[in-house]
C-alpha cells in the first residue's frame, strides 16, 4: 500500500486536486495511504475534511491521515510532495515586494527569479534540506516530488547536498502546450512537442500538428492582452517559451524598468500579480470552508498535474511521460553543467524514473538560460556555503534587478532583505 505524504497540506486547493488526482486511478483507489501534513491545524483540517470527501465520492477505501508532525508523516513514505510555502504570504511574500519598491524595482511574480526568487530560494532551500534529511532516516527510498519554488535552486540543493531522489514538477509545460492549441485552432492533444530547458525557461524545441510544423502558423497569431510578453520573445528568438507573460517579464531586462510605463503599457505586464493571487487564493480558501461547512458538494475533476500520474506509473508500470526537472547527470543538456537543474523529458514506469537526452539547444536559447543559471547557482551557493557574498552576487547577475539598480543599491537592497526575513534565513547569512 503505497504511501504519499503532502507536505504544507494546507495548501488545501492544491492537495485536493492531487487527492482527486491519485484516488482518480483505479489501481490507487482502495491501496493508497495519505498522510496530510501541515504546521497551519485550521488549514489542516479543512485539507482532511476536504481529502475526505474526495474519498467518499470514489468510494475511495484509502487511509487519510493528518498530522502536524513532519516526522509522522514521513515515516514509512513511498512518494513525498512539497507544496509548502515557506515565510507565507504575510510577512515573507509581502516583503520580498514591498522592500524593493523602495528602491524603484517592481516585480510581477517574485518567487523564482529577482531579489524576490533570491530570498524565496534562502528561506527554502534549508527547510527542504532539513525534510531530506528527516527522509533519509526514515524513508531513505521515497521519491520526492518536489513542487516548490524556486525550483531550480530547490533541486539543485536537494540533489547537491542529500541522498533522497527527487524530481521537480510544475504545470507550466502542459498548461502553455494547451494555450498554444487554443491559439493555432488545435485540439489540445493533437499538438505534439518537444520542450526543454531549465524550470519556467524552457522551450518548446519542437511543435507539430500532424507531422507538421506549426511554428510558421503561431508567428501569425495575434498575441492574447495577456500574453503579449512571450509572443515577443518568439519574435525575437525564434522558440515559444514556457512560462507565463507576466513570470518572464521579470526573468529579463527588456520588460519591466522604472520610468518606462510605455512598455508595462505596451506589454500588459501586471505589477505586484502574486500579492493580488495570494489575496485571491486566501479568499477561495475561505469559501471553499464555507461551503464545506454548509455541507455544499465539493467539485471532483482531474488536473493537469504530473504528481498522480508519476504515482500510478510507478505502481502500476504503466510508463507516463512528462517534462521532470532533474541533475543534467550525463548532460541531458550539452550547453550546461552536470550539477545544473534542468527540464527534460522523463519517463516514469516501473523502473523508476528515467530522464531523455535531448542535447545541445540553440544557442540564443541557451545563452539566455545561462542569464538565469547564473542566478540559482548562487543561490544554491550562498545557502549551502553560508557565503553571504554570493547572495549580494546573485543579486547583481539577476537580469531584472541588474538592469535597473547600481552594485552599491543591490548591496544595501540585499541588506534590508535579509535584515527584514530576520530568522527566516539561515543565521550564517545574516551575520
Amino acid at each position: 500500500m503505497p504511501k504519499v505524504a503532502f507536505i504544507g497540506a494546507g495548501s488545501t486547493v492544491f492537495a485536493r486536486n492531487l487527492t482527486i488526482d491519485l484516488l482518480g486511478f483505479e489501481a490507487l483507489r482502495d491501496s493508497t495511504e495519505l498522510a496530510l501534513m501541515d504546521i497551519d491545524e485550521e488549514r489542516l483540517r479543512t485539507s482532511e475534511t476536504v481529502a475526505r470527501r474526495v474519498a467518499d465520492h470514489f468510494d475511495s477505501r484509502a487511509i487519510i491521515t493528518a498530522t502536524s508532525d513532519r516526522r509522522a508523516a514521513l515515516d514509512g513514505a513511498d512518494y513525498v510532495v512539497t507544496m509548502m510555502q515557506v515565510g507565507g504570504y504575510r510577512p515573507a511574500t509581502v516583503t520580498d515586494f514591498e522592500v524593493p519598491k523602495r528602491y524603484g524595482l517592481r516585480q510581477t511574480i517574485a518567487d523564482t527569479l529577482g531579489v524576490g526568487g533570491i530570498m524565496r530560494g534562502l528561506r527554502t532551500i534549508p527547510v527542504l534540506l532539513n525534510l531530506c534529511r528527516e527522509l533519509e532516516e526514515l524513508s531513505p527510498d521515497a521519491l520526492l516530488l518536489q513542487y516548490v519554488n524556486p525550483m531550480v535552486p530547490n533541486c539543485w540543493a536537494i540533489a547537491e547536498a542529500t541522498t533522497i531522489r527527487a524530481v521537480g514538477l510544475c504545470h507550466s509545460v502542459q498548461h502553455t502546450a494547451g494555450q498554444l492549441a487554443r491559439d493555432l485552432g488545435i485540439a489540445p492533444d493533437e499538438l505534439d512537442y518537444l520542450c526543454a530547458g531549465i524550470n519556467h525557461v524552457a522551450f518548446y524545441l519542437r511543435l507539430e500538428h500532424g507531422g507538421e510544423d506549426v511554428y510558421p502558423r503561431l508567428h501569425e497569431v495575434t498575441p492574447p492582452d495577456w500574453n503579449r510578453v512571450r509572443y515577443e520573445l518568439l519574435r525575437h528568438f525564434g522558440y515559444f517559451v514556457t512560462e507565463s507573460s507576466e513570470h518572464f517579464a521579470e526573468y529579463s531586462p527588456w520588460f519591466i524598468k522604472d520610468g518606462r510605463d510605455d512598455l508595462i503599457e505596451r506589454f500588459n505586464i501586471p505589477l505586484d500579480a502574486y500579492l493580488e493571487r495570494c489575496e485571491e487564493q486566501i479568499d477561495t480558501w475561505h469559501d471553499l470552508r464555507a461551503k464545506l461547512e454548509r455541507g455544499d458538494e465539493i467539485e471532483i475533476r482531474p488536473s493537469a498535474e504530473y504528481g498522480a500520474r508519476i504515482v500510478n506509473a510507478i505502481e502500476t508500470g504503466e510508463p507516463f511521460t512528462f517534462n521532470g526537472n532533474v541533475p543534467n547527470r550525463g548532460r541531458l543538456l550539452s550547453d550546461f553543467a552536470e550539477e545544473a537543474i534542468v527540464e527534460v523529458p522523463v519517463v516514469a514506469d516501473a523502473n523508476g524514473l528515467t530522464p531523455h537526452s535531448v542535447g545541445p539547444l540553440p544557442p540564443q536559447l541557451a545563452a539566455l538560460i545561462r542569464t538565469n543559471l547564473n542566478v540559482h547557482e548562487l543561490v544554491v551557493r550562498a545557502a549551502l556555503d553560508g557565503n553571504r557574498e554570493h547572495v549580494y552576487h546573485a543579486a547583481m547577475l539577476d537580469p531584472h534587478t541588474g538592469a535597473e539598480l547600481s552594485l552599491a543599491e543591490i548591496c544595501r537592497l540585499v541588506d534590508e532583505l535579509l535584515e527584514a526575513h530576520g530568522e527566516l534565513i539561515p543565521a550564517a547569512l545574516r551575520a
